[in-house]
């Protein structure tokens, strides 16, 4: 039986096609391997490395998809009921990679941002799965529409559906929010030494979409509500920095010399910061007058500690070897004296 160059050609194109195809796609995973990754490492940002990676793999599923659905249809063998389906099938295919990679790409640079950014580390992990959702939920839009369902009237349904949910957790979403607002904006932070406006006042151990977990020195924990924490006011002990002053109040007698005083009490300050741990040693203390009182002219000592729990130790250190010195020193501290007269009338 003779074969004619019509009948070759017939059978080779298809093949041809599809090899055309799955060549362009590794020519074009091999430019973005070697040129386009020297331009990317080139650049200050990560997000083009981050989209180069994710495209390398499904850009040749892209083109091996294209090539079979071109070969098929030039095919000699394949029916004409399956080629009309040919283009839909690519389509739905091309669009589940193309969702993949999409979700890959927003949660890369999301992550990434969360590596560069410490204010939204802790929103990374959610803010992730919520654009997952948000991608997949397009492409399944576009896979219906792709098999001529209608997506109007099921985008309306949703949209009054999250509109009524939205309504029936008010106040969920308003705790939700409130949480974005404190990992975003960073008032407090996980670690942070806090006071609230109640005088509570602990270490935070965790940030959630609903509340804030705090740690007292005693060990309990305070949940306080995302919405109660934004809209008060709190004291951070760890903003700007972790380092702060200690305040020691002293008085001494009238009768004291206050030049010895300031000189003797800077030195046990300068010692104590330096011997104990907790304190500034390259701090210098000094102390500032500012009250005659009843029985003593009372000053302020200022002293600096590396964090808010070390100023429990730093002043009864400092008490005890202030007291210690000043009675060497033979400098008084008075308490209180009161003296009554009695009168005595006349018989």
């Amino acid at each position: 039986m003779q074969v004619t160059i019509e009948e070759i050609w017939q059978i080779l194109t298809p093949i041809l096609i599809l090899i055309g195809f799955i060549v362009a796609g590794y020519a074009l995973r091999f430019v973005l391997n070697v040129y386009i990754t020297r331009l990317t490492r080139k650049t200050k940002t990560k997000i083009d490395d981050i989209i180069l990676d994710a495209i390398k793999v499904p850009i040749v599923a892209i083109f091996l998809i294209i090539g079979i659905r071109f070969a098929l249809e030039h095919a000699w063998f394949v029916p004409t009921q399956v080629i009309q389906y040919l283009p839909t099938i690519s389509y739905l295919l091309i669009v589940l990679i193309a969702t993949w990679l999409a979700a890959r790409i927003v949660t890369g640079i999301l992550k990434y941002y969360g590596t560069v950014s410490p204010s939204l580390r802790t929103l990374v992990p959610s803010l992730q799965k919520i654009m997952k959702i948000i991608v997949f939920f397009v492409g399944f839009l576009l896979i219906l529409n792709a098999l001529g369902i209608q997506v109007t009237a099921l985008v309306a349904a949703f949209g009054i559906g999250g509109l009524a949910v939205a309504f029936a957790l008010q106040g969920t979403l308003s705790e939700f929010f409130a949480g974005i607002y404190i990992m975003s904006d960073r008032p407090v932070r996980v670690g942070d030494y806090v006071e609230l406006e109640t005088g509570q006042k602990g270490y935070v151990t965790d940030i959630g979409w609903r509340s804030t977990k705090i740690r007292e020195l005693p060990n309990n924990i305070i949940v306080v509500p995302n919405s109660k924490l934004a809209g008060s006011i709190v004291i951070n002990y760890y903003l700007p920095e972790q380092q702060m002053a200690c305040l020691v109040q002293v008085g001494v007698a009238y009768k004291s010399d206050l030049e010895k005083v300031e000189r003797v009490t800077i030195d046990v300050g300068k010692k104590v910061l330096k011997k104990v741990t907790g304190g500034v040693p390259e701090f210098d203390p000094f102390i500032r007058y500012h009250t005659f009182s009843d029985f003593s002219v009372n000053f302020t000592v200022i002293l600096r500690v590396k964090e808010f729990v070390d100023k429990y130790l730093i002043t009864h250190e400092f008490i005890k070897e202030l007291h210690k010195r000043y009675k060497k020193e033979d400098i008084e501290i008075p308490f209180p004296i009161r003296t009554v007269y009695m009168h005595k009338e006349r018989a």
